[in-house]
């Protein structure tokens, strides 16, 4: 498995290059900010067209994370569509393939700020979400304990052997944990943004995703 295993508020869990979290001990598979549909609502509000593979990609990405872990318990943590209308209007194929990821598992749809949640698609719906130690939320709180959320797509840019990369990154200190954005055409948030180095403790950590996930002090 393409991960890196790393502790977070007691619970051992395992970030996965694809940019999804993997929690081993509850058979549970966290993603954030799919933003299914972006190409389409781009096209719809007078913007560029954009290659409408957006939604394959991402789902094809999810369908092996999900084949990799076995995962019982999936958590979409909100944005999974880029608005309530993408969501309705979600192609047939789209909607079987959704279907059939959901099949045999617990499908928990958290509430984004971009939609209120896939009302039409089966699952469960919720504002937030609890398991053991960890709650599960679209937009970090402030004095949060064991908060996982998404929302703000993290980015992290570091000097690696002489060149620079960027790429999505988790974000984690002893309270909260930030996820990146899993979907393909989500932009993102540098680490160094005024939102996010005030948000983190002056101790948090990165996870860079990828081919090989690398840790790293939270760049500021």
């Amino acid at each position: 498995m393409n991960s890196l295993e790393f502790s977070f508020a007691g619970a051992r869990l395992r970030a996965m290059g694809s940019g999804a979290l993997w929690w081993p001990e509850n058979d549970l598979l966290c993603v954030s900010d799919l933003h299914l549909g972006k190409s389409s609502r781009v096209v719809r509000r007078g913007g560029p067209a954009l290659p409408p593979y957006d939604n394959r990609e991402t789902l094809s990405r999810l369908a092996a994370d999900l084949d990799t872990t076995g995962a019982k318990t999936v958590v979409c943590l909100g944005d999974s569509f880029d608005d309530l209308e993408a969501s309705e209007t979600l192609s047939d194929a789209d909607r079987l393939e959704i279907s059939a990821l959901q099949a045999g598992r617990l499908w928990i749809w958290i509430e984004g700020n971009h939609d209120p949640g896939p009302v039409a698609l089966s699952g469960t719906h919720l504002a937030e979400w609890s398991q053991d130690v960890l709650v599960f939320r679209h937009i970090a709180e402030p004095d949060a304990q064991g908060e996982v959320s998404g929302h703000f797509h993290p980015k992290v840019r570091l000097n690696a052997r002489g060149r620079m990369i960027s790429r999505p990154a988790f974000l984690f200190d002893g309270c909260r944990l930030i996820m990146p954005a899993y979907g393909t055409y989500t932009g993102g948030l540098r680490s160094s943004d005024t939102a996010l180095s005030q948000l983190m403790r002056p101790d948090a950590r990165a996870i860079l995703t990828g081919p090989q996930p690398q840790l790293t002090a939270m760049p500021r």
